[in-house]
């Protein structure tokens, strides 16, 4: 593990109550706790500067607990969304790292270290995680979250000292989730939300009883080569079986999410299924199922046999098409059954209807129809890693303890509980952040919680002043190109630079608006990692790209001032124009620009009395403002309404 060096270090546990714990380091610390009625005992170790291996020793009168290999260095917390979560191996073939195989068999480093909080959600703070420390090495890193690795390669190489990340991060989440309840019911918006969590805690603790009494299965990955979700048998022969009767199974509409099902708000699996007509003229032929994608994973069968699957990560925009052979196609009724396997976020079968379809192979305009009404059951949920069994047979799943809410990772203040408050007691110098995709349209209310976030983070920390650096989110067409709802949001995130000690990483030229998850990862780790550098470390470096500071509004044009921009501004001609100027009617047109030195001129013909700025301020916007040091500006505007 890494402690933060000189600091005085939180040490915890349990005990038998009125036990004294003694605590000794071999740097030449020690302390001594008594635990508490509740059980629970706390005390502070004094730490020194960087270095080790050391080894911390916890001793009981009946106990002894030696923990070996402990490194003295600079500790960061590190959370958000899949952004964060993606991991140095990527998620193939879709989501992939630049040079991934590369850096992973270069990353031999045992000054680097990292531990990645398992997924869990809670409607009340937690004391514990499950995770475990780990050493930067070949066998290692692939799994390690990118951005915050090449963070903590940037921290190590510039201060020689070791470097521990404690990850904790889970995909397609927004930011209220993040937030402690008492935190959080102080925004307008979550009052009722935050009321009502606190109220049904009895009936949350009774579900997670029944739940528990479930058999389960592992899912957990022990290996970087490993795929835990593949050939899992989750009652299929049941299930695919055509002579199951699904009379009392629930009804769907695909295509559609699970999340809007009677099964509501979990990730599991959960089996569909559809009986169709098979019709004389395609006996004898190659017939092909088109499902369009599905989120996450897929078994499916025709008739009971299997016909594809796709069972690994990282393949849900991956759209279905699967082939079934001549010799297996007999006229009359099909099963079409199909085991979905949802790990995250909303699931299911979700595409366009017109991709749900079954037709012969080389003549789709015969197709039929597989959209409107299909047969489900839920017959697993994923927890903690598990997958707890439901038998289909046995409704067991109809028969749980009902939930007024069903928790998951999108609720507000569950992963706060389950995956940040067991952390706090933990002495970190600072948080690096990447989140705010999944609360783009709701730019205004995000710059609110960011606040409420940040303050809540350094409250439970215990440090006022804890550095706080974030990424801004990179370009990525969401469904509009053209459209300025991430770009709301960015703008959002800039201006909550304006609070202290809060930093942003700026990605405008590293994204893609082909993928929400853009492979260059290590300029991202980089360009936090300069914000620390800098501010924190006092290395004299430049660690941002320009920031507007001051709009001036002169007759015919506007002028702005930035920051960061000592070396001079940088307009690249081999991008589109990205500035964009409105009169008093709030039309944008494009603009022209002058630069000079920190400032640049902005106007256009036939706006005589210019009122607002953009730049940069679409979805898929591309980065053509650069200060001398090759760092972009962020996407901005102008408006003081910055949501549309």
């Amino acid at each position: 593990m890494v402690i933060q060096q000189n600091t005085d270090a939180i040490i915890w546990g349990k005990a038998t109550p009125g036990t004294i714990i003694n605590i000794s380091a071999d740097w030449g610390s020690s302390t001594t706790a008594k635990a508490m009625e509740d059980s629970t005992w706390q005390a502070t170790l004094k730490t020194i500067e960087a270095g080790g291996p050391y080894s911390l020793t916890i001793e009981a009168p009946d106990t002894t607990i030696s923990i070996r290999n402990v490194l003295l260095g600079e500790v960061w917390l590190a959370s958000g969304q899949s952004n964060m979560e993606m991991p140095v191996a990527g998620w193939p073939p879709r989501d992939t790292i630049l040079h991934s195989a590369q850096v992973i068999a270069n990353s031999e480093n045992p000054q680097i270290r990292m531990l990645t909080v398992e997924r869990t959600t809670s409607i009340t703070p937690l004391t514990d995680v499950t995770g475990s420390w780990e050493i930067s090495n070949p066998q290692n890193t692939g799994h390690f979250s990118a951005t915050a690795y090449f963070f903590a390669v940037k921290l190590n190489k510039e201060l020689g000292v070791p470097i521990g990340i404690i990850h904790s991060s889970w995909g397609g989440t927004p930011i209220e989730a993040w937030i402690s309840n008492e935190k959080l019911s102080t925004h307008e918006d979550f009052q009722t939300i935050a009321n009502k969590l606190k109220q049904i805690i009895p009936q949350e603790k009774a579900y997670h009883q029944w739940l528990h009494s479930m058999n389960w299965i592992s899912v957990e990955k022990t290996d970087i080569n490993q795929e835990p979700y593949k050939n899992l048998d989750i009652f299929d022969h049941y299930c695919s079986n055509p002579e199951t009767n699904t009379d009392n199974w629930n009804s769907i509409q695909l295509p559609g999410e699970i999340e809007n099902s009677e099964a509501g708000d979990l990730d599991g699996v959960f089996w569909y299924r559809k009986t169709f007509e098979i019709p004389d003229k395609w006996e004898g032929k190659n017939l092909v199922i088109s499902l369009g994608p599905i989120d996450d994973m897929d078994v499916t069968y025709l008739n009971g046999e299997r016909i594809g699957g796709y069972e690994t990560e990282g393949n849900w925009l991956v759209e279905r098409t699967y082939t079934v052979p001549a010799e297996k196609i007999k006229t009359g009724k099909a099963v079409l059954a199909i085991k979905v396997i949802d790990i995250m976020g909303a699931g299911g079968i979700n595409g366009k209807p017109e991709l749900l379809t079954v037709y012969p192979q080389n003549n789709p305009h015969d197709a039929i129809s597989l959209a409107g009404e299909w047969k489900y059951k839920v017959v697993a949920q994923l927890f903690e890693k598990k997958l707890y069994l439901f038998d289909p047979a046995t409704d067991t799943f109809e028969k749980r303890p009902k939930r007024p809410i069903v928790l998951n990772s999108h609720t507000p203040t569950t992963l706060y509980n389950g995956m940040i408050a067991p952390l706090t007691p933990y002495s970190i110098k600072g948080t690096i952040w990447y989140q705010g995709e999944a609360n783009v349209g709701r730019a205004k209310q995000y710059l609110e919680l960011m606040g409420l976030l940040i303050n809540d983070w350094r409250d439970k920390f215990e440090n006022e002043k804890m550095p706080f650096y974030y990424v801004q989110l990179a370009p990525w067409h969401y469904n509009d190109v053209k459209g300025t709802s991430s770009a709301s949001l960015r703008e959002a995130q800039r201006r909550a630079l304006n609070i202290p000690n809060t930093g942003m990483a700026v990605t405008l030229d590293i994204g893609d608006i082909n993928t929400i998850h853009p492979a260059n990862k290590a300029d991202v780790g980089e360009r936090l990692a300069l914000w620390a550098l800098a501010n924190d470390y006092g290395k004299n470096m430049d660690y941002s790209g320009p920031l507007p500071s001051k709009i001036e509004r002169q007759s015919n044009k506007i002028v702005i001032y930035f920051k960061h921009a000592t070396e001079g501004l940088i307009i690249r001609k081999d991008v589109v124009n990205q500035f964009e100027i409105a009169g008093k009617d709030g039309k944008f047109v494009p603009a022209q620009v002058k630069v000079l030195e920190d400032k640049i001129e902005v106007f256009a013909p036939g706006i005589s009395s210019p009122a607002e700025v953009r730049y940069a301020f679409h979805n898929g916007a591309e980065a053509s403002l650069f200060n001398g040091a090759g760092l972009p500006a962020p996407s901005f505007t102008t408006e003081e309404n910055f949501e549309k």
